[in-house]
């Protein structure tokens, strides 16, 4: 486990700096200035630039989950074998409930399925604006709900299953995991990469790192804008995990965090929350990166230890016998 930095170097890596100097020079429009619909296309537009070559799998399979109103919500199974009953990750991409897509995050999905030899099953939840809180969320669980029943079709083990994501993913399986405990649902884990999970974004981290850096203050507030659109949705729990009442049969978390993040200290924040009720956390912090590094695994090597560390942490808990 990696401890948080005592006192922060406020110096990013060579390769991350490399990776910041390259966005600057190539002055594209920022996400927040465009309409909804163009802020989805320029991020998928440049999803991949940076990632790993993608990996392939043995199967990959599209079909349809049905959500609580008739929605018909895309998802994608990954498998990295083709043995039967595998324990499976549910993934929700990252995008500030409003960009990504199961696409944006098909690499990263692929390299976990790799790294951890568990199935991993990417949701494409309803996005804001069309799509307010708290759909994503609602979709989010309907989701794990139907897995939870109807995984075993698909050759996935009911009873080994962990939901992550990254970003708003994070919120969104954060939320999921509370959910389930309160409904008594028993997950392996919930693997969180630089979850939002504060009501209001006021902390040091957010105050430090505002410009200049992968994810800015300009850009979350468009995002949230976007989602939720009163003080009573940002202090809801499926909102912000902080807020989420404490359970008994919470899963334990793998926490990874980018030290230059503006969501860096809620990140921390969540993790003492959860280690001060008693639960399990493993908290790994990426030091010298910011925020969408695990996106960028061509440039950032810190990337592909955080795969594999997030790897490795599905397979201790998805695999205990292994």
């Amino acid at each position: 486990m990696s401890t948080p930095p005592a006192d922060r170097p406020h110096r990013l890596s060579s390769a991350m700096q490399g990776v910041i100097d390259r966005m600057a020079r190539a002055a594209r429009p920022a996400l927040h200035t465009l309409t909804p619909r163009q802020a989805r296309m320029a991020y998928a537009a440049g999803a991949g630039v940076l990632e790993i070559n993608r990996p392939e799998l043995p199967f990959v399979h599209d079909w349809l989950i049905p959500a609580r109103d008739g929605a018909q919500l895309p998802a994608r199974l990954y498998k990295p074998v083709l043995s039967a009953s595998q324990p499976v990750l549910l993934y929700f991409h990252g995008g500030g409930f409003t960009v990504g897509s199961i696409d944006t995050h098909d690499t990263l999905c692929r390299s976990l399925a790799l790294q951890s030899g568990c199935a991993v099953v990417s949701l494409d939840y309803r996005l804001a604006p069309e799509h307010r809180f708290p759909v994503a969320s609602n979709d989010a669980w309907d989701a794990l709900a139907w897995l939870l029943v109807h995984g075993a079709s698909l050759g996935l083990d009911p009873k080994r299953v962990a939901v992550g994501g990254d970003s708003a993913g994070g919120t969104l399986a954060a939320a999921t995991a509370v959910e389930a405990a309160l409904r008594g649902q028993p997950l392996a884990l919930q693997l969180l990469f630089y979850p939002g999970v504060s009501a209001h974004q006021d902390t040091d981290s957010h105050r430090r790192y505002a410009e200049g850096l992968v994810l800015e203050a300009s850009h979350i507030q468009w995002f949230f804008g976007q989602y939720v659109h009163s003080r009573e949705e940002r202090e809801d729990w499926r909102f912000a995990p902080l807020h989420a009442p404490d359970t008994e049969q919470l899963a334990p978390a793998w926490i990874g965090l980018a030290e230059f993040d503006p969501l860096f200290d809620e990140g921390l924040a969540y993790a003492d929350k959860l280690r001060l009720a008693g639960h399990s956390v493993d908290l790994e912090v990426y030091r010298g990166v910011t925020h969408e590094f695990i996106k960028m695994g061509r440039a950032v090597p810190e990337a592909l230890q955080a795969h594999r560390d997030a790897g490795a942490a599905l397979r201790q808990a998805l695999n205990p016998t292994e």
